[in-house]
């Protein structure tokens, strides 16, 4: 249906001609699997078949199946106009001039204030990386590298040398893994390629990991954060129950996989000293061998070959190997604790079909700022700015701050900022909450 009570037949999948205009009714009928159109500037694509193709991942860009993605594909693709190309041949029609946006207009003050946000910070060259800010990031993680080894090598494997070698690779290990992140987001060289190599080199090489399980899982995160079905980071496994509604309705339904009211308990137990060294691991590799994806193995493969190859001759095999292992282990409580205070304790719901703005400040806050902080969280302690601008380059961050605050004063859009402890205790005070919540309804409803 059509515009101003217009008829028009729906195009063929993969058509590329713009057959009529179309209701918001019409388009969020097109949100299957097998069927997919969405929206971006008010032309209707048909992505049904480009999904399998897409480089950021088939799931990213099915989660905005029926909806408006066009805030979404201005904040992920740093060239649009090549990114044009490939919209040309997907276009089957437009949205009715007397379609409004997709959440009845109601936001499109908000809309408007921050594309010209967006377009002023490009302007200024905010956007622009500074290359010896991330050159003396690298260096320091080599030479924490190099100095953790030289250390055991010449001053022997003690007990206090190898905890002094844990220390120093955990280190490494976890500023890595925020500067892999500067990379994977595009937000150091002009060129993609250049940051897709360096990524594969960053996360590969020094970590053992994928680029592109990362990518796949993270930017489904940016795209919907906190959105149930949609943001892998929510997605608990039934381990926890997170925000209002998920832990009423596990309780409603008697779904008890979990103590759930304890789950700010076991927290402790199955969250920071896991995530890494146990589940992410198994996932890394079982994605990259069941997906094929030879060359990521291959850099991963590198990283063992160095390790074990440095560390084998000092510790044996299975030394080398619990020495990797605890340094994950400390690794993964730092990554768990930076990456999640931002979010758990954070509005998480199901999809509401928000602006960008709205929907990435309820899921995310700030940690304060200092020189520690910026370090500590590889500048993720600015979580709002980054996910409003994942392409932007995080030594900018804080530039951006003012505007974005007064931004939200303007349109009654909270912003929050806590302190680092303040951050961290609310992790473990949102899930006491949600757990209460579910044991609430498992009993009583």
């Amino acid at each position: 249906m059509g515009g101003g009570g217009q008829q028009t037949e729906p195009a063929e999948p993969g058509s590329g001609k713009a057959s009529g205009v179309y209701t918001w009714e019409e388009v969020q009928k097109h949100c299957s699997r097998k069927d997919q159109w969405l929206v971006v500037n008010r032309k209707v694509y048909n992505i049904t078949q480009w999904a399998k193709r897409h480089p950021g991942g088939s799931r990213i860009i099915s989660h905005y199946a029926g909806e408006d993605a066009t805030e979404a594909f201005s904040a992920f693709h740093p060239d649009l106009k090549f990114v044009q190309k490939f919209l040309k041949p997907l276009l089957v029609g437009e949205l009715a001039v007397t379609e409004p946006s997709q959440d009845g207009g109601k936001n499109a003050a908000i809309i408007k204030d921050f594309e010209s946000l967006r377009a002023q910070v490009e302007k200024e060259g905010l956007f622009k990386a500074k290359p010896l800010f991330f050159c003396l990031h690298l260096g320091h993680i080599l030479l924490l590298e190099a100095l953790a080894w030289l250390m055991v090598t010449y001053w022997g494997t003690s007990w206090t040398m190898t905890l002094l070698c844990a220390l120093m690779l955990t280190i490494s290990q976890s500023q890595a893994g925020w500067l892999q992140h500067d990379f994977g987001h595009l937000s150091v060289f002009k060129k993609s390629r250049w940051n897709h190599l360096v990524h594969k080199f960053v996360i590969g090489h020094l970590k053992g990991a994928s680029a592109n399980w990362w990518n796949h899982r993270h930017f489904q995160h940016h795209a919907k954060p906190n959105i149930m079905k949609k943001d892998p980071d929510v997605n608990m496994l039934a381990v926890f129950v997170l925000g209002k509604t998920q832990p009423v309705e596990y309780g409603i339904k008697k779904i008890k996989h979990m103590p759930y009211n304890h789950q700010h308990k076991y927290f402790f137990l199955v969250g920071p000293p896991l995530l890494i060294p146990i589940y992410f691991h198994m996932q890394i590799m079982n994605t990259m061998i069941t997906r094929r994806d030879w060359v990521d193995l291959a850099w991963s493969l590198s990283y063992y070959f160095r390790y074990f190859y440095c560390y084998s001759p000092l510790y044996g095999f299975l030394g080398s190997f619990a020495l990797m292992m605890f340094v994950r282990f400390l690794e993964s409580h730092w990554f768990v604790w930076v990456t999640q205070m931002n979010h758990i304790p954070m509005e998480i719901e199901y999809e509401k079909n928000q602006d960008w703005l709205t929907m990435q400040l309820q899921a995310t806050c700030n940690i304060e700022q200092s020189l520690f902080n910026d370090w500590f969280s590889g500048h993720l302690n600015f979580q709002i700015e980054h996910h409003l601008f994942p392409m932007m380059p995080r030594h900018n961050y804080h530039l951006v701050v003012p505007r974005v605050r007064a931004m939200c004063e303007k349109h009654g859009v909270p912003y929050e900022i806590k302190s680092l402890w303040r951050g961290m205790a609310d992790v473990v005070s949102s899930l006491k909450t949600s757990g209460e919540l579910w044991l609430d309804a498992y009993l009583h409803k």
